[in-house]
């Protein structure tokens, strides 16, 4: 049983960057030791016996030993598959267990020490930064390197010009902070890996091996499948609710893209059109409520607000993203006269709901908790068993004791990637909050912008574009409130705008050229060129790339669940102008637009978007005069169709 939940959960979506696979006594090795770390993981979340350095310890005990096994040295000389680990991955797991086991002896006596370190302490120190770094090499490659550099600039820092240099620190100093510390590997980084992304990468498992994907799809095509351009709207609503879960683009679009993309070229959509709308769908289920794919809760632990708080603030952001892109393909399929999915193609709704209705149980039991008042963690736990149960109410969906198994084997394997990102991420807030290079980037900008909001937001996104490329969501998210986020609040912008604004930037790296990974895997399953795929994905990711800017200006977008009313009027103006935008950029209003109407109406929407009683109602006379302009020509076609066809 267990060897066959191995080659199952191998051959899941989130496996599919693993490079290395097992076959037969290794192969359930690997995937018991699977099953152990999420049962650990379950059992340290619901009972709440270890403080925050064992469990994190523990964690990293567990997520190294996984990356070892599953992620070879070189991956060019790896075979396909092995009857056992290579000798290298055999002695980097014994090295993980004796620098992360000593530790987990000692700390308490170091504590009681006063800090005070031993020679010894700051060997085993250092075989524990290097383990990581290996391990972050195979795992994520690009960050590794970035790690690096920061941990390069605690020695060489003296080098540096202006306000960007420090004296520089020995390497013992070095290892006490980044190893021995709790702002280093053992920070808020590893802290929200052990915690809050373990369990919803594992709830977002059981999902989907309860068949909640199929729900999701079937329940999309329902609902959208027979309008114009179905396919893609299907494409948008389920790479939404997936990517919000998975809390991964990449993952998703490999996923719900290898069925998606290839329905909308059937459609009639443009490959390049296809897999742009894979990228963007799938890009923005990292900031959509209500899991965000676990960044919200990492927010709400920097913010020290509750999650509810962060779950209501990004709601506009997330709906105007995805009305956009909704709006896009619809115009889209217009503008090509494309039609929907026929109606025999289509399942009853009744029936979706009544076969599979139940599988969503879970997320609104999640849901549910969460608006009471209870933590996450307790929350994830809860839903995972709800998640069991629920599909035992039919037949169909029962999760028997190999599902299950399948499910923490899944969960364990899809952490490997986010988790060892969120370990090696501890060197870089680890060097920031060392050399204050936090500071020093933000009194940096200030003095460039000469503390200009507008070109401090514009830098801003900039550097946390350029973080975010190749990491994971919550990884991403958790380097630029780390680095980025503090200058916009020295700024005056209030900090849940702040960080709801790097958050977005970084989550839109995942389709940003150079190094848009998301947009790279849709362009590779629709066959298109992948630049070519980048540049339209910006495109349709537009309100995505804009709404930040209005938001830092006008908190009033971000809802406040206190002050629901205020952002009644901000709302409605900001989705007409998400309307507008759409509009003008697919070409298409009521009939097709010439280029002056789809100049004036980006600009109305930009109008509407943005916060002010005067811009609004300039771009809302700027909409009805396009919009009668429209219906007249659209009239005088119809009426000269009409008389061609009483004269035929």
């Amino acid at each position: 049983m267990a060897g066959k939940a191995s080659e199952l959960g191998n051959s899941d979506s989130a496996a599919k960057n693993i490079n290395r696979e097992y076959v037969g006594k290794a192969a359930l090795a690997v995937s018991v030791f699977a099953v152990i770390w999420s049962l650990f993981q379950l059992y340290s979340a619901a009972s709440g016996t270890f403080d925050a350095i064992s469990l994190r310890a523990w964690h990293i005990i567990f997520l190294l030993t996984m990356a070892f096994l599953l992620y070879p040295a070189w991956k060019k000389k790896e075979r396909s598959t092995r009857k056992y680990p290579a000798v290298l991955d055999v002695l980097l797991i014994l090295l993980t267990v004796v620098s992360f086991g000593y530790l987990l002896i000692n700390y308490s006596n170091i504590a009681l020490r006063g800090g005070y370190l031993l020679p010894q302490d700051y060997i085993f120190g250092a075989i524990g930064i290097l383990v990581i770094f290996e391990a972050a090499r195979r795992v994520v490659g690009n960050l590794a390197v970035l790690a690096l550099v920061f941990l390069l600039y605690n020695f060489f820092g003296n080098m540096a010009p202006g306000d960007f240099g420090h004296s520089g620190f020995s390497i013992n100093r070095v290892i006490d902070h980044m190893f021995w510390g709790s702002q280093g590997i053992f920070g808020i980084a590893i802290g929200v890996s052990a915690t809050f992304v373990f369990l919803f990468i594992l709830f977002g498992a059981f999902l989907r091996i309860s068949g909640f994907s199929k729900f999701i799809n079937d329940l999309a095509l329902t609902i959208a499948g027979r309008s114009p351009g179905g396919p893609a709207k299907v494409a948008v609503l389920a790479s939404s609710l997936m990517g919000m879960i998975n809390g991964s683009a990449l993952a998703n679009v490999a996923t719900t893209g290898t069925i998606t993309i290839p329905m909308m070229k059937d459609n009639g959509y443009r490959a390049r059109f296809a897999a742009a709308v894979e990228a963007v769908a799938s890009t923005g289920g990292q900031f959509a409520p209500p899991i965000m794919g676990a960044a919200g809760f990492v927010m709400a632990e920097y913010l020290g607000v509750p999650y509810t708080t962060v779950l209501v603030a990004a709601f506009i952001p997330a709906f105007l993203y995805y009305l956009t892109l909704i709006l896009v393909v619809h115009f889209e399929a217009k503008r090509l006269g494309l039609k929907g999915i026929s109606k025999e193609n289509i399942p009853a709704v009744k029936e979706v709901l009544k076969k599979q209705g139940h599988l969503s149980l879970p997320l609104i039991i999640l849901i549910a908790l969460l608006f009471m008042g209870y933590t996450p963690l307790y929350a994830a736990v809860f839903s995972i068993i709800a998640a069991v149960v629920a599909s035992w109410f039919r037949k169909e969906t029962r999760m028997g004791v190999k599902e299950i198994w399948q499910a923490l084997e899944e969960g364990a394997k899809s952490a490997v990637g986010v988790g060892v990102a969120c370990a090696v991420i501890g060197i870089i807030i680890g060097t920031v909050s060392l050399t204050g290079l936090g500071l020093a980037f933000g009194y940096s900008i200030m003095e460039y912008t000469n503390e200009s909001l507008l070109l401090a937001g514009i830098l801003v996104m900039l550097m946390s574009i350029v973080l975010g490329m190749g990491v994971p969501g919550v990884a991403a998210y958790v380097i630029v409130a780390t680095v980025a986020a503090p200058v916009l609040v020295n700024l005056g912008v209030e900090p849940i705008a702040a960080h709801m604004f790097v958050l977005i930037y970084a989550c839109l790296s995942n389709v940003t050229p150079p190094v848009a990974l998301a947009s790279y895997v849709a362009a590779g399953i629709a066959d298109e060129d992948q630049n070519r795929v980048s540049l339209t994905a910006v495109k349709l990711a537009l309100t995505g790339f804009i709404l930040p800017f209005f938001f830092i200006f006008e908190p009033a977008l971000l809802l406040d669940e206190t002050q629901l009313g205020v952002s009644i009027m901000p709302a409605v103006t900001a989705t007409i102008g998400a309307a507008s935008l759409a509009s003008g950029l697919q070409g298409w209003l009521l009939t097709r637009t010439s280029i002056v109407e789809r100049v004036l109406l980006i600009g109305a929407g930009f109008c509407m978007i943005a916060p002010g009683f005067w811009l609004d109602g300039l771009g809302l006379a700027i909409i009805i005069i396009i919009l009668g302009w429209q219906f007249i020509r659209r009239k005088n076609k119809q009426d000269v169709l009409k008389k061609e066809r009483m004269f035929v």
